[in-house]
């Protein structure tokens, strides 16, 4: 497994750039970060740069019923294989950013995941070698408008209710070096804490996940994988704050908005 490391992205001064976390310093990089990057000498203080999302997805594919407690709590029958969605890249969203209520949608829903952020191609690879491809983790919000996606009985609209603009918070960095099965993902809701579950109850671990998807589609290298979600996903009013916590990873927080408020804040 690879080193420990906190890969960020920024902006400063009008330019975008990336670089390694500690503590409050980050050491700047050049190149690509998913294939040997390198330092620059330069460095920058947190508190002087405006945190990005940690990578820009070329696609997000994103797991549903992949918990065993939320499966048992909602009656839901294991799956053969993994089901998942796609997110378009338009609902990407920086760490700080907000979160917008699209007009008329009825209620949004928070859901505090893991994301595997793949470094490496991958095209049908195995399980034993899957771990070789991903780069690292960060946090995401898989926000949902939850009333859209049955609203048409013939037809479940994932990926309408997952990919409303500013519905995919990422960040706040890439950890490196972790092992996804020890990771515990903990999301407050307005300080009160609403999720607290180990990765390690995912029917479909990392490697697997990766290995199985990679026979799917190829991955490709800044392509993310978010786990599903666990117990305490719930409903959010606008004026809320969301935050996911994973240790090593850090704080994911973003505030949800009614559409008007944004547009007022905007103007």
């Amino acid at each position: 497994m690879t080193t420990m490391q906190r890969w960020v992205r920024f902006e400063h001064d009008g330019e975008t750039g990336f670089g390694t976390l500690h503590g409050e310093v980050i050491q700047v990089h050049e190149g690509d970060m998913f294939n040997a990057p390198s330092s620059t000498g330069r460095t920058l203080m947190l508190p002087a740069v405006k945190l990005l999302m940690p990578v820009r997805p070329g696609k997000v594919l994103a797991l549903w019923n992949n918990y065993m407690a939320l499966a048992a709590k909602l009656g839901l029958a294991d799956p053969a294989e993994p089901l998942y969605f796609m997110k378009a890249p338009s609902s990407y969203l920086d760490p700080g950013g907000t979160i917008v209520a699209p007009p008329g949608q009825g209620k949004i829903v928070f859901e505090g995941e893991l994301a595997v952020v793949i470094g490496k191609r991958a095209k049908a690879v195995s399980e034993a070698a899957a771990l070789d491809h991903v780069f690292g983790y960060t946090c995401c919000n898989d926000v949902t408008a939850a009333e859209v996606l049955n609203r048409d009985s013939t037809f479940a609209q994932w990926v309408r209710a997952k990919s409303y603009d500013s519905f995919c918070p990422l960040g706040p960095c890439i950890a490196t070096g972790l092992d996804p099965s020890t990771l515990v993902l903990k999301t407050w809701l307005n300080g009160q804490l609403r999720q607290d579950y180990p990765i390690a109850d995912s029917r479909f671990s990392v490697p697997r996940l990766v290995s199985l998807l990679s026979h799917d589609m190829t991955l490709e290298p800044g392509d993310v994988i978010l786990c599903g979600t666990s117990v305490g996903a719930g409903s959010m009013k606008p004026g809320s704050t969301v935050e996911i916590e994973i240790e090593g990873i850090g704080k994911l927080s973003n505030h949800f908005s009614a559409s008007s408020e944004a547009e007022k804040a905007a103007s």
